[in-house]
């Protein structure tokens, strides 16, 4: 499985903060937004990596990760020339995919919650057995802001609505989703909505067509943060202070989970923190270098 993440947009709802700097480059905390996604990418085991990304902040893009050598992974990027839609995405990945089935994520979620990873691999173990698409939903009061699942008392998916005005379940279908090769020619055949974008919930409606349409749904014992606004901006990173604070284990730090892959060295990973000096963030990786942590 390869990882497409989309870090593109205009950032529009986190204006003016966004108007000269990406959103996904902003802080959760102690380290940027893109980093929360990437992290649960590396936690699933999966090296390769794509990043949609604007034009503009491409080169940023390659300063920070470059090709993912440093972190034993394949990164490479793609450019989406404007904001056409979060399916979009699909296309433009289409060579880098290939084959492959994809774990598709939104690069200003952030997720939290006990044995989140072993639901995410359950989901890329089903798409790799059955096929299809397989996604995720959460309780919200402000189900309107997103793309919104139907259920009946079975628990069966009746419909897929994207950001509508009167939502028909408060249930928000988040932004990770797993999908088998078949996403890429389903992308390639939808329409533009009301709004001029390519819709991911199209792509989902079509999955759910066919009867190929799985969703799981996140309980109370989970958390999720679409920080694209600067409410959610704020929870999200007053949420990962507390947790670090209180556990003294970082959240989202993909050097760690690169050693703790086994991807990298110890001495890469004392590389790797040094230029970050005398920072927390530097002085955590030298101590999980030196086994300090648990």
């Amino acid at each position: 499985m390869k990882a497409v993440i989309l870090a593109g947009g205009s950032g529009t709802r986190l204006y003016p903060v966004t108007i000269a700097t990406n959103k996904h480059f902003l802080p959760i905390y102690n380290k940027p937004m893109i980093y929360y996604p990437l992290s649960l990418v590396m936690l699933l085991g999966i090296k390769d990596v794509m990043f949609i990304v604007n034009p503009e902040d491409l080169k940023d893009f390659q300063k920070l990760f470059g090709d993912g050598s440093h972190l034993g992974m394949n990164v490479q990027y793609r450019i989406q020339k404007k904001p056409n839609g979060l399916a979009e995405g699909l296309i433009l990945a289409e060579d880098f995919i290939g084959n492959d089935n994809i774990c598709y994520m939104l690069g200003d979620n952030v997720f939290f919650g006990h044995d989140l990873i072993k639901i995410m691999d359950q989901a890329r173990k089903d798409i790799q057995e059955n096929g299809g698409a397989y996604v995720f939903g959460y309780a919200v009061k402000d189900p309107e802001r997103f793309g919104v699942v139907e259920f009946d008392e079975k628990g069966n998916v009746l419909s897929l609505e994207e950001k509508p005005e009167k939502p028909k379940s408060n249930f928000a279908v988040v932004g990770m989703y797993f999908y088998d090769r078949e996403a890429v020619d389903i992308a390639k055949k939808i329409k533009p909505s009301d709004r001029g974008e390519l819709e991911i919930t199209s792509v989902n409606e079509e999955y759910l067509k066919r009867g190929k349409l799985k969703v799981k749904l996140l309980g109370r014992g989970f958390a999720w943060f679409d920080a694209g606004t600067h409410d959610s901006f704020l929870e999200a990173g007053e949420f990962v202070a507390t947790i670090e604070k209180k556990t003294g284990l970082m959240i989202g730090c993909i050097e760690e989970i690169a050693y703790k892959n086994k991807w990298i060295t110890r001495e890469q990973l004392l590389k790797l923190a040094k230029p970050l000096g005398k920072t927390e963030y530097g002085r955590y990786l030298i101590e999980q270098a030196e086994g300090e942590q648990i």
